[in-house]
């Protein structure tokens, strides 16, 4: 074979992986987008239907309801039929119900609308980790989970700014849904055609992609083999409760924020709605730059140690004490400016441990059970998503304090510290395989 039609196989083989990330981050930016859009429209939804803030959160928190149990149950599903089939029949759901929103006529309505949303937002964490474990070599995991991941806050900094848009110059805050349901199921269809669940099944690969993951060195636990112990066995491992319990301090922040930020803005700091579609979007640039930055920087870390587990471990711990810490000035500054720079430097701290609850799973157990206990750690985590939006609501309302929402995130970062630091012993994990 000459030069020349070595370079061009080269290149084949590596432009399909890079493709199904593309369409991967895709999906996640609309995952959120979806997500967010209720955040913002909050303030109207609230003033028309006369919903206080206790109703509004435990119409937030129901959502979790649907879309915990569905991170395990997307997992397993992608364990037992593949990403392809999962992720697309999810995002079809989700957008579906995103429009369906546009329909709402009261607080009833709503609990049933976001509680089915919550089935398809739910599968989207381990199967896109499923999905980039059947592509990618482990020297890259976490720069592909880093970035598809990390285009779930580009969610919120391209949907922030557009549903307020589109709040704004139609003066109904119904139109921003009924238009990204549509964009969802348009990019339900374009996943299906562009995705496969393996490399050696996709009609455009070249057949060294395939070879390249299964003679991936840095790989402890080859991503095709088979699990020696049942599903349930993994999930009971003191690593995967610890890595859980971090990541529900992770989400509990992330929740808090998503649902109440802009309401903050608009009652706390009195901004009105075109601000907050900007000020808003701020702190959701940030967290695109950590959860990429992070996943480039525990891959680089693992070639130079040999060591992948122990960089997502102690990422995690640095990222979460930095977010406790600044969590606990944002309710008490005096200006906007500085509430506005206090989280958005917790949530480019929180970001940096993002993908790393999943990297840390992926690096520690089969890849026959990868979907299944990514799932489950991401379903523990979710069920922070219930009691936050609500808990913020409730104390909101009966106390007025904005700081007391905040200390108590903060309190929650650090029994997850404490958790990974204690019962997070990767030896253990790498017996268990």
């Amino acid at each position: 074979m000459s030069q020349t039609q070595t370079s061009s196989t080269s290149v084949r083989a590596f432009r399909v992986r890079w493709l199904i990330l593309g369409i991967t981050s895709l999906v996640l930016v609309l995952n959120y987008a979806d997500r967010a859009a209720f955040g913002v429209a909050g303030s109207e939804i609230i003033k028309e239907f006369g919903l206080t803030k206790t109703e509004f959160g435990l119409i937030t928190s129901l959502f979790f309801f649907g879309y915990a149990p569905f991170c395990f149950i997307g997992g397993w599903l992608a364990d037992k039929y593949g990403p392809r089939a999962v992720m697309g029949g999810a995002v079809a759901w989700w957008s579906i119900f995103t429009a369906l929103t546009a329909a709402g006529t009261g607080y009833i309505s709503f609990l049933f609308i976001r509680f089915f949303f919550g089935f398809g937002e739910g599968p989207q964490g381990a199967v896109t980790v499923k999905t980039m474990k059947n592509w990618f070599p482990k020297s890259q995991m976490g720069t592909a989970v880093g970035i598809s991941q990390g285009c779930t806050p580009l969610g919120g900094v391209i949907g922030t700014p557009l549903v307020a848009w589109l709040l704004a110059i139609s003066g109904d805050w119904r139109i921003p849904f009924i238009v990204l349901g549509v964009l969802g199921v348009v990019m339900a269809i374009g996943w299906w055609v562009i995705v496969r669940d393996t490399p050696d099944i996709h009609p455009w690969a070249d057949s060294r992609e395939a070879e390249e993951l299964a003679n991936d060195k840095l790989a402890d636990v080859d991503p095709v083999v088979e699990a020696k112990q049942p599903l349930s066995f993994y999930l009971k491992q003191p690593l995967v409760l610890a890595t859980a319990t971090a990541f529900f301090g992770y989400a509990w922040v992330l929740y808090t924020f998503l649902s109440w930020f802009p309401v903050y803005l608009v009652d706390a700091r009195n901004l009105d709605i075109k601000s907050v579609a900007w000020v808003g979007t701020i702190p959701w640039v940030l967290g695109v730059i950590g959860y990429m930055a992070g996943g480039v920087i525990t891959d680089r870390i693992a070639i130079r140690t040999g060591n992948p587990a122990a960089a997502r471990k102690w990422m995690i711990i640095f990222g979460l004490t930095g977010t406790a810490i600044l969590l606990c000035g944002i309710g008490v500054v005096s200006s906007l400016a500085m509430a506005v720079a206090l989280m958005s430097a917790v949530v480019f701290l929180l970001y940096l441990t993002g993908s790393q609850y999943f990297l840390l799973i992926s690096d520690t157990m089969p890849g026959s059970r990868l979907g299944g206990v990514v799932g489950f750690v991401h379903f523990i985590a979710n069920t922070s998503g219930i009691f936050a939006p609500w808990l913020v609501g409730y104390i909101v309302d009966h106390t007025g304090s904005w700081a007391l929402t905040f200390g108590v995130s903060a309190a929650i970062c650090v029994v997850g510290i404490a958790t990974l630091l204690i019962w997070g012993r990767l030896e253990t994990a790498q017996d268990a395989v």
